[in-house]
């Protein structure tokens, strides 16, 4: 399957959290999202790595993905590196997307820049076709994305675009509550976790509504770039 968006996520709730409404925004468009989730957030306070990977199935169909995977690397112990950089190479050979969105350059989660960082090499590689691999049995060929954007996480990055998520506001907010386990419940006996604080989701709310004030909408999702963008018509800026 050929899709147009692949989207990275170093655990799941991540791509949910930072660019949903981007996603839903393409989908309602008619063009085919995946998200490939790195790990299974084992090492995370609350939940377990069977019951994310169940919440990660339900938040793909609220946003209606074409597909969705999750790699088994090491949660927090994971590396940008050789062997990584191989199986991440295989996703991008395999799903062909011309954009690709991937974790914030730098936060608060060193696992999140990290996966930033993996995810740049592994589509600046993809595209090399002397770096042979294998799905299946069957030989690959070489495929780089024509873009890399970074979403933005918890630490305030200034955006070089804001996508407008406005219409979008509602299935990024389900998409996100498909995660149970990790956000705010006064029932859960779990421990308290950086993000199952009452407070948490309002600063998302917050995030998305300060995006949206950089572009005179409502909520907006920011993204950082890795090359200039260009255009030949002044009037597809906006």
């Amino acid at each position: 399957m050929k899709l147009d968006i692949l989207v990275f996520a170093a655990h799941p709730d991540d791509a949910e959290l930072g660019c949903s409404g981007t996603i839903a925004a393409h989908v309602a468009k008619g063009h085919k999202v995946g998200i490939v989730d790195f790990t299974k957030g084992e090492m995370g306070t609350r939940g377990t790595p069977e019951l994310r990977v169940k919440e990660a199935e339900e938040a793909g169909r609220i946003l209606g993905l074409s597909a969705r995977e999750n790699m088994g690397f090491q949660d927090v112990y994971y590396k940008d590196d050789e062997a990584h950089q191989v199986e991440l190479i295989k996703m991008i050979r395999k799903y062909r997307p011309e954009i690709v969105l991937a974790n914030a350059i730098r936060d608060r989660h060193p696992d999140h820049g990290k996966g930033g960082s993996l995810a740049t090499n592994a589509c600046f590689m993809s595209g090399l076709r002397k770096i042979e691999t294998e799905l299946d049995g069957v030989a690959q060929e070489a495929w780089r994305p024509k873009f890399v954007y970074h979403y933005i996480q918890n630490n305030y990055i200034e955006p070089d675009f804001v996508m407008d998520i406005t219409p979008f506001w509602d299935t990024k907010v389900k998409s996100i509550l498909a995660f149970q386990s990790q956000f705010h419940d006064p029932n859960s006996k779990e421990p308290e976790s950086f993000i199952s604080t009452p407070d948490f989701l309002p600063f998302i709310e917050a995030r998305s509504r300060e995006m949206g004030h950089k572009i005179m909408k409502t909520y907006g999702e920011g993204f950082t770039v890795e090359k200039m963008i260009g255009t030949d018509d002044l009037f597809d800026l906006k």
